[in-house]
């Protein structure tokens, strides 16, 4: 099969959704998750709590069981949270929610990617631990030709189930490429650079990401709190990293 599209010469590469980390992820030696509304931005909140999380790709009754074998709470739908299920995808959720060691948190983008990513260490981005995210992987010596990271905007889906790549995500892979790009780190390819530019000529990120389509289907539907959690610019000094199955907060998150 042709090459082409692995971006090769390049330390730090970027690319769209599951099939794009399907395609680069055999070629990382870091996948970089960015899910800014909600997985990776849920994902720092819950592991902030001390909660192991899981991803799944799906939530149906293969999560159910899946959640199950682990011994761990199967986060619902946003809409579905009851006191008794009181775990979702939101982030404004989670913070409130009663603390469970383990759970499961089922998405079709971020989830489902960081679910089936290979061989390759795992790690959940958002705006909220881009820099400490950034540090962390220029510590580790990811970002180079012979240790690439790979940096993947899940995105969202349209109604026929195909990628809708969203603004919210391009900016946080964005943040996460420009820390990486202030230490030095590359060189960033053609997608990679574009990718940061996005972020830093984002005059309001913050702004930008409320009054974008994924901010503005989730404010009408009752969650403006997610997304102004999501946007809580480098609050987080938690780097999660999927081990043994599950984000944990790395031994050594804070960086340098």
């Amino acid at each position: 099969m042709s090459d082409w599209f692995l971006q090769e010469e390049y330390g730090v590469r970027f690319e769209w959704g599951p099939t794009g980390a399907q395609q680069l992820a055999p070629d990382a030696a870091c996948l970089v998750v960015v899910d800014v509304l909600s997985f990776t931005t849920s994902v720092t909140v819950a592991v902030e709590a001390g909660t192991q999380v899981f991803p799944c790709a799906w939530r149906d009754e293969t999560a159910s069981v899946f959640a199950r074998n682990k011994s761990a709470a199967l986060a619902v739908g946003r809409r579905a949270a009851t006191s008794t299920s009181p775990w979702s995808l939101s982030p404004a959720a989670l913070r409130h929610a009663p603390f469970t060691p383990r759970l499961v948190l089922p998405s079709p983008n971020g989830s489902a990617i960081a679910a089936t990513a290979g061989d390759a260490t795992v790690v959940a981005g958002c705006l909220r631990n881009a820099t400490v995210v950034g540090r962390w992987l220029a510590r580790y010596g990811y970002g180079t030709a012979e240790r690439p990271v790979m940096v993947i905007a899940a995105g969202e889906r349209w109604p026929d189930g195909s990628l809708r790549p969203a603004l919210e995500d391009l900016l946080g892979a964005g943040a996460i490429i420009a820390e990486l790009e202030s230490r030095g780190v590359g060189p960033l390819s053609p997608e990679a650079a574009a990718a940061r530019a996005c972020f830093t000529h984002t005059p309001d990120v913050t702004d930008a990401v409320a009054a974008c389509s994924s901010g503005i289907e989730l404010a009408r539907s009752g969650f403006a709190d997610d997304v102004a959690i999501a946007t809580e610019l480098n609050a987080s000094a938690i780097v999660p990293v999927l081990t043994d199955g599950a984000f944990n907060h790395s031994t050594d998150g804070t960086g340098s």
